[in-house]
């Protein structure tokens, strides 16, 4: 239902979303959807394993005021026309929030996780959805409301997945105000989210890898290496790699490392920026935090420069959080070259986004995706 026309890069016909109004209708009044009856907020926990470990994120599942980007809530990615008309379209149609935007706030007291999982009780819902565990429980005390509502009413809100679904939103309710449907308090001005502590444990930025199709016959990491002088360049074994967990293997070579290899992949190169200089050359127009990011680089001096000889019509790239992925598609002469990074650490995300600036294409990948649809948000 949340997806009725897919890929949701553009908008579809109007009947995949009158569908998808369809299918809300009818749970409603079937009793699959049950309106709580009093002023809620919800307490969200995943827990999942990754690379070995296993991890629990806490989350508070809550409408928060769409107001324009850059104060109250902080973006840190571009948006595209195409996927706002989709949502768009099925907002109008469903009068619904299907989703929520996947958020992070500083609480560096711990009032607000205090606050929301000091007396959780029994969830109201408990379930396995693929390898994660999900659980929900609802808050209806009205002084713990109160109180978190209190600590974070100054408190921004900084977007980590679902730019595109909060600036709908937000469009979405600023119509509605402008022609005189609704006023400022009415619930179209407040967007579902479920926002994360920065802090907790359980908040991973995976990297997301880079596998690229389409270049010339004749390309090689060798001719790569000879071409991107600015990097220094160490030769790793494919035996001697653990790409389970990619970015705990690049740890090892050092801030800044990330790896390459081609469709012949019995070795690992290993390059790490030595002239910093050559980002501001490529890229003086952005901010000096933004020139120092992993994925930038990649993409300013590797992508974008040296593999401009061996570019053609047909490149196209995948992206993917999974390092075995990459050399899977470079085995199976799928792909022409696989790049692998290092996460970006949640530290640097913050403050591109404080500057007012925007990460480059597919800069993170919080995991584990939020479930849809276990809070919905009405918005009439």
């Amino acid at each position: 239902m949340d997806l009725p026309y897919v890929p949701p890069k553009e908008a579809g016909p109007d009947d995949c979303y009158r569908q998808a109004a369809d299918t809300l209708n009818h749970w409603q009044t079937s009793g699959v959807l049950i309106q709580d009856e009093v002023p809620c907020l919800y307490a969200y926990e995943q827990t999942y394993t990754w690379a070995g470990k296993t991890y629990s994120r806490r989350a508070l599942l809550c409408g928060v005021r769409a107001t324009p980007l850059g104060q109250d809530v902080i973006p840190h990615e571009h948006t595209f026309a195409g996927p706002k008309a989709d949502r768009l379209k099925l907002t109008e149609y469903t009068h619904t929030q299907l989703s929520p935007i996947f958020g992070f706030y500083d609480d560096p007291s711990g009032n607000v996780t205090e606050a929301l999982w000091s007396s959780p009780g029994t969830p109201v819902s408990h379930g396995q959805l693929g390898p994660v565990e999900e659980k929900l429980w609802v808050v209806s005390d009205a002084a713990i409301i109160a109180d978190i509502t209190t600590t974070l009413a100054q408190t921004p809100a900084f977007i980590a997945d679902g730019h595109h679904r909060y600036t709908t939103a937000m469009n979405y309710a600023d119509a509605l105000r402008a022609s005189g449907q609704i006023d400022e308090n009415h619930e179209a001005n407040f967007v579902l989210f479920a926002l994360v502590a920065q802090d907790d444990p359980g908040l991973l930025v995976l990297p997301t890898h880079r596998i690229v199709h389409g270049l010339a016959e004749g390309f090689s990491v060798a001719k790569l290496r000879k071409a991107a002088s600015e990097f220094d360049w160490q030769r790793c074994s494919v035996t001697d790699a653990d790409l389970s967990d990619a970015d705990a293997f690049l740890h090892r070579y050092g801030p800044g490392a990330m790896a390459f290899m081609d469709a012949n992949p019995a070795e690992i190169w290993i390059a790490r920026l030595d002239t910093p200089s050559a980002m501001a050359e490529v890229a003086p127009e952005e901010l000096p935090e933004w020139q120092k990011l992993d994925v930038a680089i990649l993409h300013k001096l590797i992508i974008d420069r040296h593999l401009d000889p061996w570019r053609t019509d047909e490149l196209t790239i995948d992206y993917t959080p999974d390092g075995r992925a990459v050399l899977a598609a470079c085995n199976s002469g799928r792909a022409n070259l696989g790049a692998l990074l290092q996460g970006t650490p949640l530290a640097a995300v913050e403050a591109i986004a404080k500057a007012g600036a925007s990460m480059p294409h597919k800069s993170t990948y919080f995991y584990p995706k939020l479930a849809t649809g276990m809070v919905l948000k009405p918005l009439e």
